[in-house]
């Protein structure tokens, strides 16, 4: 733990400037470096010459020992924000729609209207990063739990949606925090908005083969969709995908690519059928499913599953689901499922084996009892 020590250098006109002194120095998460000294802008005169200089040394003296324990105590917590304080001021709006920018390349659309509706919300046009508190971030979560409609449908947002907004919200926060924009630490102290258990979609496998052999244009969606489904990759890793991270041979091919969402490095073996979804290879650094775009998808699975029949309600993610469930289904554990779909928890794969319920199947005809002497009548 650092010590903190007032210091003196000597200024002309016979004064003294005041400044912290951190041994050892402290990490400055904003400039990404120790940090060794901090100046206070206080003075105090060197050889007070009447009662007006004395008392304002006494003064400056007790303001500056006043920030030393304070900053002491912020040490003492691991809190350094105080570090950056020159940094507070901007605008937040603005940062959030830089960092909505930098993260909708591989997180969808979802992003970019976490920013629409935080806009919607706010109402102002500028908001200074050391007037956003609790109260506001408070406020913006209510305003998404009421379920508003600001999408060109005005449909009202699902809670699961509004889950998942308020997760890109405070995302920005603890960025912002890191980097020394916010005083506090609003996302530790803003709690996330707890999900509904919902019914995941997924297809069949019959439905899948149908699927399959219900051609559709354009061909890269069709393709990125059913790769997904043999996969489990996130849309966003499926666009991100590049020629340079296939490897391996017949039989024995893999990726090796980074998670878009977490940014973890993964090695994942595929099937050859897969690779084939992949279509003709290109250079090394160029996108595999090339103008795949989020946008275009909703339209052409609702006009895909409607071709072939499926009266189902498909996102993409839902391609996910549908490789996790027929992995289970057909017997492979949920450990090695965990990690092909690259989960941190195997708590957050549990959720697929909720839908695989043919353990639950095989429970119903175990009980047997004769119940043929009741007056049981079956209109069934």
């Amino acid at each position: 733990m650092a010590n903190v020590t007032i210091r003196r250098k000597s200024l002309s006109k016979n004064r003294q400037s005041l400044y912290l002194d951190y041994s050892p120095p402290v990490f400055n998460s904003s400039k990404n470096k120790l940090q060794r000294y901090e100046y206070l802008k206080l003075f105090i005169y060197n050889k007070p010459n009447s009662n007006i200089e004395r008392k304002h040394n006494r003064e400056t003296t007790k303001l500056a020992e006043w920030v030393r324990l304070k900053r002491h105590l912020d040490v003492q917590s691991n809190r350094f924000g105080f570090l950056s304080e020159s940094n507070r001021g901007g605008d937040f709006i603005n940062y959030f729609k830089k960092y909505t920018a930098r993260r909708q390349k591989s997180d969808s659309d979802n992003m970019a209207m976490a920013f629409r509706y935080f806009e919607d919300f706010i109402t102002t046009n500028n908001l200074k990063t050391f007037d956003l508190d609790g109260s506001i971030s408070e406020g913006f979560r209510s305003y998404l739990l009421g379920g508003p409609g600001i999408s060109f449908r005005e449909k009202p947002i699902s809670r699961n949606t509004a889950v998942s907004y308020f997760a890109k919200f405070r995302s920005a926060l603890k960025e912002a925090f890191s980097k020394g924009l916010l005083a506090e630490d609003l996302y530790s102290l803003i709690k996330p908005i707890k999900t509904n258990e919902t019914h995941r979609e997924r297809l069949e496998l019959t439905e899948l083969q149908t699927l399959i052999s219900t051609p559709m244009e354009p061909d890269v969606i069709m393709r990125a969709a059913i790769f997904s489904a043999l996969t489990g990759l996130r849309f966003s890793d499926v666009k991100a995908l590049k020629w340079s991270e296939l490897r391996g041979q017949l039989g024995k091919y893999y990726l090796q690519y980074r998670q878009q969402k977490t940014l973890v490095a993964e090695y994942m073996p595929i099937s050859d059928d897969a690779v084939k979804l992949m279509g003709n290879k290109g250079n090394l650094h160029e996108a595999v499913f090339k103008n795949l775009k989020y946008s275009s998808i909703r339209i052409f699975l609702i006009r895909w599953l409607a071709k072939a029949s499926i009266k189902k309600n498909i996102t993409f993610h839902c391609f996910r689901h549908t490789y996790a469930t027929l992995q289970l289904e057909f017997g492979t554990d949920l450990y090695t499922v965990s990690k092909m779909l690259g989960h941190k928890h195997i708590k957050t794969t549990q959720v697929y084996a909720k839908v695989v319920d043919s353990k639950k199947d095989q429970t119903i005809n175990r009980i047997k009892v004769n119940i043929g002497k009741l007056n049981v009548v079956n209109s069934v």
